[in-house]
């Protein structure tokens, strides 16, 4: 079967496609148990609250073609990179992320390969820049980033 054709078959968009916000929201669940049992992780999550699952659930959402609720009521794209400053990780912690996401994604995400390589994809696209952020101290000015990045079955749209 074609790309083409197994995208079509998954609706609109990759939001749909990954079950709305309930599948993202089991993804991230997922995935934060398995980075809170991280010896190399966890402590780049010193800071963790339940409430972040959610809000990585939305951001998700929104990300992938779903609600703006991130963009209005949670800070916006600002916010997301504003959080990441000071956190200095590694690309060894980065490439330890993306492990643990893509084990997330094969267990709770619906069974195709061509849905779990595109959001890995952006996974892959997003985790670069939260490295990058990183390395600057907290209150550094990021200037304006933009609105929040759509990620389609073609990429970053």
């Amino acid at each position: 079967m074609s790309e083409h054709r197994s995208e079509s078959r998954h609706g609109e968009n990759l939001y749909q496609a990954v079950g709305g916000l309930d599948g993202l929201r089991r993804l991230s669940d997922a995935f934060y148990r398995r980075v809170l049992a991280d010896p190399l992780l966890a402590p780049v999550f010193a800071n963790f609250t339940p409430t972040h699952i959610e809000h990585v659930a939305v951001w998700l959402g929104e990300v992938f073609g779903g609600p703006d609720g991130f963009t209005t009521d949670l800070g916006g794209h600002q916010s997301l990179l504003r959080a990441h400053l000071g956190l200095a990780i590694t690309e060894e912690q980065r490439l330890r992320w993306l492990e643990l996401m893509a084990e997330a994604v094969r267990a709770e995400l619906p069974a195709d390969e061509l849905l779990h390589r595109r959001v890995l994809e952006y996974f892959d696209w997003g985790t670069k820049i939260a490295k990058d952020v990183s390395a600057s101290p907290p209150g550094t000015d990021l200037g304006e980033p933009g609105p929040t990045p759509r990620w389609g079955w073609e990429g970053l749209r």
